[in-house]
């Protein structure tokens, strides 16, 4: 006997349903479809090539008049449902027609969110939800202006789409980068860069403040900057909230969304729901996948067959505006969790792989997606990657061969192994190329096309070259600082210096950068080597920084904050103490720590609460630990000769006197220090970047340790007979590494470059060079030796505070 089934809402899920059910028993129901919009199934995902005219909305469709007519669908399309009556197992169409049913398919989807800024409802400001919406969109002429809010995936096809048609588009997006919730910093800023290249202009950290109008239609966004965006049109594509209205006043249990089971049955077991409007397991669901497998449980519990819908771990590949994207796992930064990263800015290329315990839990992906499934699969199935993992970031092509040995890898190859992904490239026709007298990598490119894409796999190509010529392989030159320029690290130093170059600008002109203002890997190096060679002439540019040293704390995965106040040494007072608790409880610190440098670590602050905090801190005498940014972080100390029975020195003493002098100081990476009072080595100085051993003659100062990727063991750079020359020698030498080093080089990285021998010969032996080094860092340090929290709490707490707290109607 054929059952009256109605389904509410003519979506991607439902039209899956009615798919699945024909298909399967297309007598079993008699389908009543009802929709608010005026029209049946289509594929809203494509609504974005429709708005930039790459579609037309036919094309989109999915069940035409067709479709329904051949299966018996009764239409209802532009009718919504005013009341379902469970206990009748009717409903009420909105002209007050009554009808029955016996199974009820909720459909109903999202509701768009809409941020309540004063203005939110003058004519002109719009959402991205449906065709209506893509109509207005398709409206405006060449050189019309559009706001959007929201630099998510929709509101980026949205100005995407009006760019294509001449419109000028204008992107606000309150988080630092787009897409935070796919994307990590670096993708996001790639992708910014090429949105404005496409001439659609992208503010980030931007909060909107109001909406302006005259005669009743809108004609500015107002940034809390105070800034005045013009538009005729303003869309908010700020996420979308499960539309749960009809459910919860049929009386169906309901939480974000509308609850369900495995079989997608809500807590009436005649009715169901599919989609965006479900929550199961608390969870809700934005992506079509998910929304597929629901539908297809959905129908086999409708014809009374055994089926359960399993949240599955999914990935995000997504093209925006020609951009390849790539996402999966957990990519949040975290203890114990380290990063293999590969970057090639020039041709947009960015592939960054999470591990912890040698498995990979996180991918981002930009610009090269085409190793994304091998990746999932790696983090889906959980696979050790210890083997594979000097070579894993090059994707599925190139595992083989053992670990330790790259060109052996190579070597065990086979010929018919693909080195080149994007173009296809096998390790037999480099080979042949190489026979035929194409003997470095730009010859290869020409001739195979190897390398000549996304450039992730051209330290492959190298070692083929290396395998194959053998002696006659002449090794690259050194890799350039990023696409912007072909001058090494070592080259741009040299003409900052030679040349006094003292601002950025005059570094782009002098070295001859290819881009207009360098980018996200070479701006933060750039404004390291010149506040470090110039400290009087250069001043430093915020912007320049990455976002924990602009904000002066450390970011944590669900943007909230961490702040370590400065313990000089390791040493504190109950005041400060006091101070730490009462601001721990005046700010609902969730987690208090200790941490391994001998600072207590207060996590989860809210970015508005900052500064506040922040002078609180103050006001108790304490200032910034640092514990943000690229320079010294701490100086441990054990209790020496205070406490201690084998002490021989005041390491104490001597750490807080080297804390104080170095503390503020910019380094190219974070510098860490600790001071021992005896042999035993209770402060572990033997693994930092600068130890101190004390021992009964004087002090033992080494350098070059690391405890972190990389473990290693201090070398002695000398041993010095009194306190000052202590802080003497380890002032030049963090001077000469500040003059010397790459930025992003850890002192041990730099040292392995210089030799230790060279050092020695600029800080031990040369007394005079040592003193100059020494004069050089006070001066530098007459600049930046100041708390920059004090300095934010007084004259820029209003940065921090946020437009509006929306935490409970959170955007999905």
């Amino acid at each position: 006997m054929t059952e009256k089934l109605v389904i509410i809402g003519a979506g991607m899920a439902s039209g899956r349903v009615i798919e699945h059910l024909v298909e399967a028993a297309p007598s079993a129901y008699d389908i009543t479809l009802f929709n608010a919009e005026p029209r049946g199934n289509y594929n809203r995902i494509m609504l974005s090539p429709v708005l930039s005219g790459d579609k037309t909305y036919e094309e989109i469709v999915t069940h035409d008049a067709a479709f329904y007519a051949t299966h018996n669908v009764t239409c209802r399309f532009g009718e919504r449902v005013a009341q379902i009556d469970r206990a009748a197992k009717t409903l009420t169409a909105e002209n007050g027609e009554v009808i029955s049913y016996d199974k009820l398919v909720f459909g109903t989807g999202s509701n768009p969110f809409m941020i309540p800024l004063p203005g939110h409802d003058l004519k002109g400001v719009i959402a991205y939800r449906d065709l209506e919406d893509t109509e207005q969109m398709m409206a405006m002429g060449q050189g019309a202006k559009v706001v959007v809010i929201g630099g998510g995936l929709l509101g980026l096809e949205a100005a995407a789409g009006m760019a294509a048609r001449g419109v000028d588009v204008t992107v606000v997006h309150i988080m630092p980068w787009l897409m935070e919730r796919q994307l990590d910093e670096a993708a996001g800023f790639l992708l910014r860069k090429a949105l404005v290249e496409k001439g659609i202009t992208v503010k980030c950290a931007a909060n909107s403040k109001e909406i302006l109008g005259q005669d009743g239609h809108v004609r500015a966004l107002l940034l809390d900057d105070g800034t005045e965006l013009p538009c005729d049109l303003l869309v908010m594509a700020v996420g979308i909230r499960p539309n749960v209205a009809l459910a919860k006043d049929a009386g169906l249990a309901v939480g974000r969304g509308i609850h369900v089971d495995d079989q997608m049955l809500t807590s009436d077991p005649d009715v169901l729901a599919v989609g965006e409007c479900v929550e199961h397991d608390g969870a809700i669901f934005g992506l079509v996948a998910p929304l597929y497998d629901q539908a297809k449980v959905a129908a086999a519990t409708l014809l009374g067959e055994p089926a359960a819908f399993v949240q599955k771990d999914l990935s995000t590949k997504l093209k925006v505006t020609g951009c390849d994207l790539f996402s999966a796992g957990d990519f949040a930064d975290g203890e114990g969790r380290e990063d293999i990263v590969f970057r090639d800015p020039s041709r947009g290329v960015y592939r960054r792989l999470v591990i912890e315990n040698n498995i990979l839990v996180g991918c981002v992906m930009y610009g090269d997606t085409a190793d994304s499934n091998w990746f999932f699969g790696l983090i889906r199935d959980k696979t050790n990657i210890e083997e594979m993992r000097e070579t894993v970031i090059f994707g599925p092509a190139f595992q083989g061969g053992g670990s330790l040995d790259p060109l052996s890898a190579v070597a065990a190859l086979p010929r018919d192994a693909e080195i080149c992904g994007c173009n296809g490239v096998c390790k037999g026709t480099i080979e042949d190329a190489i026979t035929a007298g194409a003997t470095d990598l730009g010859a290869i490119k020409a001739t195979t096309k190897a390398s000549a894409s996304c450039g992730s796999c051209t330290g492959l190509v190298e070692q083929v070259l290396a395998v194959t010529l053998g002696d006659d392989f002449v090794a690259p030159a050194a890799a350039t600082v990023c696409g912007c320029t072909d001058m090494t690290h070592e080259d741009v130093r040299r003409m900052i210096k030679s040349q006094k170059l003292t601002s950025m600008a005059a570094v782009w002109q002098a070295c001859g950068w290819k881009t207009p203002c360098g980018c996200h890997v070479c701006r933060p190096a750039l404004n390291f080597y010149l506040l470090a060679d110039w400290p009087l002439e250069y001043r430093d540019d915020p912007q320049s920084r990455f976002i924990n040293e602009r904000k002066h704390a450390n970011i944590q995965k669900d943007g909230t904050f961490s702040v370590v106040p400065r313990m000089w040494g390791g040493i504190t007072t109950p005041a400060e103490l006091r101070a730490i608790a009462d601001a721990a409880d005046k700010y609902d610190v969730p987690t208090v720590k200790v941490t391994g440098g001998q600072r207590i670590d207060l996590l989860g602050v809210r970015g508005e609460d900052l500064p506040a905090m922040w002078a609180d801190l103050n006001a108790a005498g304490m200032v910034s630990g640092h514990a943000y940014t690229k320079g010294l972080r701490t100086v441990k100390t054990c209790v020496g000769t205070d406490h201690c029975r084998f002490g021989t020195q005041d390491s104490t003493g001597l750490g807080i006197q080297l804390e104080k002098i170095l503390w503020g100081s910019w380094t190219p990476h974070k510098l860490k220090l600790a001071v021992s009072g005896c042999p035993r080595n209770c402060a572990e100085a033997t693994c930092k970047d600068i130890g101190v051993v004390c021992v009964d003659s004087g002090y033992q100062i080494s350098i070059g340790g690391a405890a972190g990727m990389d473990v290693k063991e201090t070398e002695l750079l000398v041993q010095v007979a009194t306190e000052q020359e202590a802080i003497d020698v380890i002032c030049a030498v963090t001077q000469l590494y500040r003059e010397g080093a790459k930025y992003l080089d850890r002192i041990y990285k730099w040292m392995a470059k210089v030799g230790l021998d060279w050092i020695i010969a600029q800080v031990v032996d040369d007394l005079d060079n040592r003193q100059a080094l020494v004069e050089r860092f006070e001066l530098s340090q007459s600049i930046y030796r100041k708390d920059p929290w004090a300095e934010h709490a007084a004259t820029k707490a209003q940065q921090y505070q946020p437009l509006a707290d929306l935490s409970l109607e959170a955007a999905e």
